[in-house]
């Protein structure tokens, strides 16, 4: 039963995330999403935390590093924001959070994120309890199947798309489709700074 109430839960969660976002809108969501706070693992530092950011505006979008089209699509989107941002890009971060923490390392993850921004992306992963933890702080859905035949890294993992704007003192301000136009993005992320 807690498998189906999972699997409905899942699929609810794409399905809104999908509806609700698939106008490419930005969202406020100022009040309605709790402030940057976390405790996970960079390549860099094995207690990375929100205040390793603070004083940046940062752009927070989850995935994993073996996913085939949404999480490249997006981190090439972020890519295209930073690079539009000029110097003010000095003043944001990228933070890739992976849901796949079993297969994800840190040195892979930030390995993964510099082939789109070696400059101001982060990738961050942790413990599943870590993840699982942060997911659920901002209502991101996310599962990971059971593995094919005999590989234990043969699976796939399904998870919610958007991007968290949060302000330089971590405070949730925007909740943005994968999609919007990477115009909007820049002056959304310009109005924070």
């Amino acid at each position: 039963m807690k498998r189906i109430l999972a699997s409905l839960f899942l699929l609810l969660g794409l399905s809104l995330a999908q509806v609700g976002l698939a106008n490419s809108q930005i969202h406020a969501v100022r009040g309605f999403m709790p402030d940057l706070k976390f405790t996970l693992i960079s390549a860099h530092k094995p207690e990375f935390t929100e205040k390793d950011v603070r004083g940046k505006v940062v752009l927070m979008f989850f995935g994993y590093a073996n996913c085939p089209d949404i999480c490249p699509t997006s981190m090439a989107q972020l890519a295209d924001v930073m690079e539009k941002l000029g110097s003010d890009a000095e003043k944001v971060r990228i933070l890739f959070v992976s849901v796949d923490p079993h297969r994800d390392t840190a040195p892979m993850l930030q390995e993964y994120v510099e082939n789109f921004d070696d400059r101001y992306a982060l990738g961050l992963t942790g413990t599943p309890q870590q993840i699982a933890d942060l997911a659920r702080r901002y209502r991101v859905a996310y599962q990971i199947e059971k593995p094919r035949g005999d590989n234990p890294n043969a699976y796939e993992v399904s998870h919610s798309r958007g991007v968290y704007f949060f302000d330089t003192k971590g405070k949730a301000r925007y909740l943005a489709s994968d999609s919007e136009e990477v115009e909007a993005l820049v002056e959304k992320v310009r109005s924070l700074l």
